[in-house]
């Protein structure tokens, strides 16, 4: 039914930052864009499983 094949290398590691920086802002405060992530975390960590997953989809992401 699905072709799946594993995800590229940059969308691996985009997915991988996302995950970093919403795990990151539960502990530390991040000083650049700490409140963004802190505002939108639920957010960073729904965009990274979709990309991830995308990634595992498509052939092109």
């Amino acid at each position: 039914m699905f072709n799946l094949s594993a995800p590229r290398a940059l969308t691996f590691l985009v997915s991988l930052v996302l995950i970093g920086l919403a795990v990151a802002s539960l502990y530390m405060r991040i000083p650049t864009i700490g409140p963004t992530v802190v505002k939108f975390r639920t957010w960073f960590f729904i965009a990274a499983y979709a990309m991830l997953a995308l990634g595992i989809v498509t052939k092109s992401l």
